[in-house]
């Protein structure tokens, strides 16, 4: 077993990520806007340039469009770029550079070139965050072919995520929690990928009545309500899928298929959100083996709140409990969806 060593939060574990992969390859250039002596908005970048120097730490201008096409031009000629979108709702103005070029290049020229670009966007809420700083654009980027999608929910697995993405053929698009930047969290000792595969999923823990299957920003919000629900008699699984695409579809159905019961949580609103990609596939695959429908708890849909308002927005724990209590346990219940 691997030793733990000690407690950082998801941002120091980031920017170790970020410090190992710079320190292991020479092909690996940081930069977007305030990366560089500022250290990023969120300090994810803190103290990078001043270790490896501007020539693979810098800023750039404010032009997300030029970030990703430079950091394709940088991928098609041998570089390893790691770029950071400022925040979520700003990388709109790449998105044509990112579905068009980034994620069609490989296929566009049958594997000859391939383009190894992480591009890290901090997203979703929790933070009090003013408009367009806070978004959860998961959807946009799973529905476009080509690119990996993933989102760690804990320290270790910010550090682990991150070098795998960067270490990837593959464009990943790296979406980073804000709202869990600053939690704490073992990391292991010595740090590096562990034997978690890239794209698997994970159960964070164990139980036997029903599934919660979170990722990102949920899985501690899915963990906190696990624990309530205990306090109720439910024994409640908690999967951190970690990998939004591709998915992990054997993890994710071996739980239900165990529980018979799912709640999807996320916090983009629900209608056409990543949630109904999850939903459907574990209908498809589970039909027989659930006792009832599978449910969704989401953000609203609204455009993200004023800060006063996004605690009502986001999925809590009683939203999340109100959701396993309409699961319960007996066939009258259960009817009443059918009918």
């Amino acid at each position: 077993m691997t030793a733990v060593s000690e407690q950082v939060s998801m941002a120091g574990a980031l920017n170790r990520a970020l410090g190992d992969a710079l320190a292991d390859d020479p092909t690996v250039l940081v930069f977007g806007e305030d990366v560089g002596a500022l250290g990023g908005v969120f300090r994810v970048t803190d103290g990078l340039a001043a270790r490896f120097g501007e020539q693979r730490v810098f800023d750039t201008p404010l032009a997300e469009s030029g970030i990703v096409g430079t950091a394709i031009g940088m991928a098609m000629n041998g570089l390893r770029p790691v770029v950071e979108m400022q925040f979520d709702a700003f990388a709109y103005p790449a998105f044509e550079q990112i579905t068009s070029h980034l994620a069609k290049l490989r296929n566009r020229t049958r594997g000859r070139v391939s383009l190894p670009v992480v591009i890290r966007v901090p997203y979703g809420g929790g933070i009090g965050g003013v408009e367009h700083h806070c978004d959860s654009s998961e959807a946009y980027y799973t529905h476009t072919p080509g690119l990996r999608v993933v989102t760690p929910g804990t320290p270790d697995d910010a550090y682990r995520l991150l070098r795998d993405s960067i270490a990837s053929p593959d464009p990943v698009i790296f979406l980073e929690p804000k709202r869990r930047y600053w939690a704490k969290g073992a990391l292991p000792s010595p740090a590096g990928s562990g034997s978690i595969g890239f794209d698997r999923a994970l159960v964070r823990r164990a139980g036997r009545d029903v599934t919660l299957i979170a990722y990102g920003p949920m899985v501690a919000t899915a963990l906190e309500t696990a624990e309530a629900a205990a306090e109720e008699g439910w024994d409640v699984e908690v999967v951190d899928l970690r990998s939004l695409s591709p998915f992990d579809d054997e993890t994710v159905c071996a739980s239900v298929v165990k529980t018979g019961r799912a709640v999807v949580v996320h916090e983009a609103s629900g209608f056409g959100g990543y949630g109904a990609e999850v939903v459907a596939r574990v209908t498809e695959r589970c039909f027989h083996h659930l006792h009832a429908p599978v449910l969704r708890v989401t953000g609203f849909d609204i455009p993200y709140p004023p800060p006063k308002l996004e605690e009502h927005h986001l999925p809590g724990v009683d939203r999340i409990l109100d959701a396993i209590a309409r699961l319960q346990w007996d066939d009258e219940v259960v009817g009443s969806y059918r009918a």
